[in-house]
């Protein structure tokens, strides 16, 4: 059995019971990936072949599950 992903919880909380189709909102992992995302892609060059896609998104939460484990340890 796989540990449990730390998603870090909700990003931008919301009221309490407050949310959209069932859904409170994007995880702190999900936001700390699109950042990471972002920083690769800017760096990189949308039309650079040297990565792929799934490599980038993989990499990205990679680099947000550090950026978790760090935040819990400080």
């Amino acid at each position: 059995m796989s540990a449990a992903i730390n998603n870090g919880g909700p990003a931008f909380p919301n009221e309490e019971g407050a949310n959209f189709f069932g859904r409170s909102g994007m995880t702190l992992r999900d936001y700390f990936a699109a950042k990471v995302i972002n920083g690769i892609l800017c760096g990189i060059g949308v039309t650079d072949g040297h990565y792929k896609i799934a490599e980038m998104a993989d990499m990205s939460y990679r680099i947000a599950d550090a950026m978790l484990r760090a935040r819990e340890a400080s």
